[in-house]
């Protein structure tokens, strides 16, 4: 696949050239486009494709290494990591706030409705409010 057929920058954006490769790469490995184990072009051919400096795309690929999306294997290139960090990640985050959730007593609808209040409110943690229990029983 070639990624400089889809992967497009914009210039006039608010967001700076190497995040805007970094976003669409990580979109790519989300939704399947790139697979895991996929090769990537090197960072000189994809700044000659999309007319950047090596800086630019080398930065997308070091903030994409950093944060375990990209691989890099001495003299063979850039890879997409075979496992998706935030799965690792996310599932202990679940696993923590279940925890919680029994510990406090609470069902899964309730559950839910502090993730959705969460969500909604676009809050950091510490200003979620506390969404009306439609039960007092605290099972669902």
């Amino acid at each position: 696949m070639e990624l400089a057929r889809w992967l497009k920058v914009d210039p006039s954006d608010a967001a700076p050239l190497f995040d805007q490769i970094r976003v669409q790469i990580i979109d790519a490995v989300r939704d399947g486009t790139l697979a895991p184990g996929s090769r990537l072009p090197t960072v000189r051919e994809l700044a000659g494709d999309l007319r950047l400096a090596v800086n630019t795309v080398a930065r997308a690929y070091r903030e994409l290494e950093e944060a375990g999306i990209v691989e890099t294997r001495r003299r063979l290139g850039t890879f997409i990591a075979r496992t998706d960090p935030a799965d690792a990640v996310m599932a202990a985050a679940a696993a923590a706030y279940v925890d919680v959730v029994r510990k406090v007593g609470l069902g899964h609808a309730e559950a839910r409705r502090y993730l959705d209040a969460a969500f909604d409110s676009g809050a950091n943690s510490t200003s979620v409010r506390a969404p009306r229990s439609q039960s007092s029983s605290g099972t669902e």
